[in-house]
């Protein structure tokens, strides 16, 4: 079953005794890879002894690749285990932190830890009472043709949908210094508008963390978090077949329901410092490759290509920004005390009643939509 997840893999990593071996296959986009086996070298030496032996494979693409359609009854011993940054209702990735967490050199995105920090001082600039009465969203549309129809939505001059659009020039932004992309001064809005790209976005945990309440375009994705997540407690869903009409009455209903608007922006900023800090980052690592290694049914043993990883190696072969959020993210000591406790699996009841609340909450949005647009 391994095996056959090497065919779309960036790499194959094992842990064995504390230490780390990698075989990398095909190159990933950019620097996903290193960031991403940095993250796991930081999880053995905040847990040193911990983490179980173990042999797995990554793929660092956008998108999950395991169809579920494809291994169900006889089909489902030949299922390859393939860890993925998200997955969908139609596949069976297993969800990993995507490699942002320990800093995105490309475009200047800091580490986690430091970038909440900044965005917890650029809340604290601009209270939302203060803030600007619109929707805001910056990024790179040419990647979906979702992001292309919300450009539609900006201010115009015969029309406005309470939306302020801005596209994202990355290359145009290196050569300036990143100077209009600092993620800390973007939470000026008192809404924030979160859209897929080509599947999930790492933008997901900036915008949350804002206090803006997030108007989030109906998503097909998932990381590791994004399920804990509620409508009208996190965010505000927005219909993705009607975005401008959508957040026209999202931003109308928020600024005249302000003080439920900004808890609801409030409570996704809580979520974000109490539940996706780097804390929990480390201990949801750990709790999933403890419950992986369980299911593997051999002993795991170096492959003559894996080579051993340090991250002593890594960081001296880094430069610039690289090096830089490398050693920034670096775990600096063991941590004595255990991860948090593991909560039971939900059950089928439990399950369905979640489901059911979040389809409740969207369709109480959709008839208020709906009488808004009759009247």
């Amino acid at each position: 079953m391994l095996a056959r997840a090497r065919v779309t893999a960036s790499f194959r990593l094992l842990v064995l005794g504390g230490r780390a071996f990698v075989h990398r296959f095909r190159p990933a986009f950019q620097t996903r890879d290193l960031f991403t086996i940095w993250g796991v070298l930081q999880l053995l030496r905040r847990y040193p002894g911990r983490v179980p032996d173990l042999d797995l494979m990554f793929d660092c693409a956008d998108w999950p690749v395991v169809r579920t359609h494809l291994y169900r009854g006889k089909h489902a011993a030949f299922m390859p285990p393939l860890f993925s940054y998200c997955g969908d209702d139609r596949t069976l990735d297993i969800v990993f932190p995507d490699w942002s967490f320990w800093g995105w050199p490309e475009i200047n995105i800091k580490p986690w830890d430091a970038l909440r920090q900044d965005l917890k001082d650029g809340n604290n600039r601009v209270k939302w009472l203060d803030r600007v009465p619109y929707a805001y969203w910056k990024g790179n549309p040419a990647v979906a043709v979702t992001r292309q129809e919300l450009v539609n939505c900006n201010v115009s001059t015969t029309k406005d949908w309470n939306a302020r659009i801005y596209k994202q020039d990355w290359f145009r932004e290196s050569k300036a210094g990143y100077k209009d992309s600092n993620l800390g001064s973007q939470c000026t809005h008192r809404y924030k508008i979160y859209i897929e790209g080509s599947a999930w976005s790492v933008s997901q945990k900036y915008i949350l963390a804002c206090d803006s309440m997030t108007l989030l375009v109906t998503p097909r994705y998932y990381d590791f978090f994004s399920r804990s997540l509620m409508p009208i407690q996190h965010y505000w869903p927005v219909h993705n077949d009607n975005k401008c009409d959508s957040i026209k009455y999202a931003v109308d209903w928020g600024n005249s329901h302000k003080q439920l608007a900004q808890s609801i922006g409030k409570q996704a900023s809580d979520f974000i410092e109490e539940d996706v800090n780097m804390d929990r980052v480390y201990d949801y690592m750990l709790h999933l490759l403890t419950e992986y290694a369980k299911l593997l049914r051999f002993r795991p043993i170096k492959p003559p290509e894996a080579v051993e990883i340090c991250p002593d190696s890594l960081a001296c072969q880094a430069e610039g920004l690289e090096k830089k959020f490398l050693m920034e993210s670096m775990v600096k000591s063991a941590r004595d005390a255990g991860p948090c406790d593991l909560p039971p699996p939900f059950n089928p009841q439990e399950l369905a009643m979640i489901k059911r609340r979040k389809e409740n909450s969207i369709k109480q949005i959709q008839t208020w939509e709906r009488i808004s647009g009759r009247a």
